[in-house]
């Protein structure tokens, strides 16, 4: 049974300062010994709750009484850059801001390009990117950053072919994602970096339907139900969050495998633990580091509290995963647990789509990165690592590395 909340006066902000790299605020495991429900002061001054229990964070997750809409959410950090979108309705084809049923509506529609059975279609091509992309690394002036090099490329051109999406517009969208998810980003910059990526997605869709190809903006092009603007706005989701998120995943992975040569020697000594290497990474690591919001739509009465209609709450991804009531050490990375029903990727009807690529690309890339390069080693002492907690996703902003 779920412990009742323990008051806090007056309540805290939600803390951000990390004392080991690859581990949450220690104050979010202190807060969760208490209780999985804590309450927390928003930036604006807002009263909400914040959820830390890995129980409750999937009972709040799967819940639909609390909503998942734009105009009701809030950021538990400042982050001026989300100001032109949240507290008012979702954007055409976002429907990680949206509820049932338009939410349902647009996720039937893409459920069928990110099955397991698509993936393994698509394995060969990723494996082909990979590879590739490790054989221009290797002609690279050591030492070389990891992050430009393999991490961000390999999941950009991934979705770039998947979605239809030219390649050679990279730079651009790189940029305006980047701008999108960044906590230092003002208002405007985020409004401009939409519109850049809302024009490029409606031209592309605009073309799809005049000349239909194999790519998926071509099969919701095909789609009379859907307006241009929800195939746009849907492109614009899967194109930024989609690279966004492999990215740091992979970056962040590496270092951590550097950082814990015995799971890397697990790792290279044995292939076949990828799969579990993979999910023990997204779960020791969680890169939605602040949280996913969701909104009451009436009260609700959970571990011996009651939400009231309106208040926020954040639920911690990252605390849920390090629950030692759900994971036997949780703050050890263990390559080797069976780290199955974590929650790197949500949990519920919001659950990310893209999860079956996002493993996939990991699952290929880790392995084929550590036996291309058998001697990859850090190239500056772990503390001289460039981390990015100024942004959504948690991750590296530069990861300096060299083989030779």
């Amino acid at each position: 049974m779920l412990n009742r909340v323990v008051n806090q006066s007056p309540p805290p902000s939600l803390p951000t300062e990390r004392i080991n790299p690859f581990d949450p605020p220690p104050e979010l495991a202190m807060w969760r010994t208490r209780s999985p429900l804590s309450r927390l002061r928003y930036p604006d001054g807002h009263l909400g709750w914040l959820v830390t229990g890995y129980e409750l964070a999937r009972a709040v997750l799967s819940d639909p009484r609390f909503s998942a809409r734009s105009e009701l959410k809030r950021v538990p950090v400042a982050r001026p850059g989300t100001d032109p979108f949240y507290g008012s309705t979702a954007l055409p084809g976002w429907l990680v801001d949206m509820d049932a049923p338009e939410h349902t509506r647009l996720r039937r529609r893409l459920a069928g390009a990110f099955t397991a059975h698509r993936m393994r279609a698509l394995r060969p091509r990723v494996e082909q990117i990979v590879a590739d992309h490790l054989a221009t690394m290797a002609t690279a002036e050591e030492p070389a950053d990891l992050v430009t090099e393999f991490a961000v490329p390999v999941p950009s051109l991934v979705i770039c072919e998947l979605l239809g999406v030219p390649y050679s517009d990279r730079g651009g969208f790189q940029r305006n994602s980047a701008t999108l998810f960044s906590l230092r980003a003002t208002a405007e910059q985020a409004a401009r970096a939409m519109a850049e990526l809302d024009a490029l997605l409606t031209e592309l869709a605009r073309h799809k339907r005049r000349r239909p190809q194999g790519d998926l903006l071509s099969v919701l092009a095909a789609d009379d139900e859907l307006s241009t603007a929800e195939i746009a706005g849907t492109g614009v989701l899967l194109l930024s969050a989609g690279h966004e998120t492999t990215a740091g995943s992979l970056g962040l992975g590496v270092f951590a495998l550097l950082c814990h040569p015995d799971q890397l020697a697990r790792l290279t000594a044995d292939p076949d633990v990828a799969d579990t290497a993979v999910e023990e990474l997204l779960r020791y690591l969680t890169i939605f580091h602040f949280g996913v919001p969701r909104t009451p739509l009436e009260d609700v009465s959970v571990a011996g509290e009651v939400l009231r209609a309106g208040e926020s709450v954040t639920v911690s991804l990252s605390a849920a995963n390090r629950d030692p009531g759900r994971f036997a050490a949780p703050d050890r990375l263990d390559i080797g647990r069976r780290a199955s029903g974590h929650l790197a990727f949500g949990h519920g009807v919001h659950q990310c789509i893209g999860q079956n690529l996002a493993r996939m690309e990991m699952r290929v890339g880790f392995p084929a990165l550590f036996r291309r390069f058998p001697g990859l080693r850090l190239a500056v002492p772990s503390e001289e690592v460039s981390l990015g907690r100024d942004t959504g996703f948690y991750g590296v902003h530069r990861l300096p590395v060299a083989w030779s």
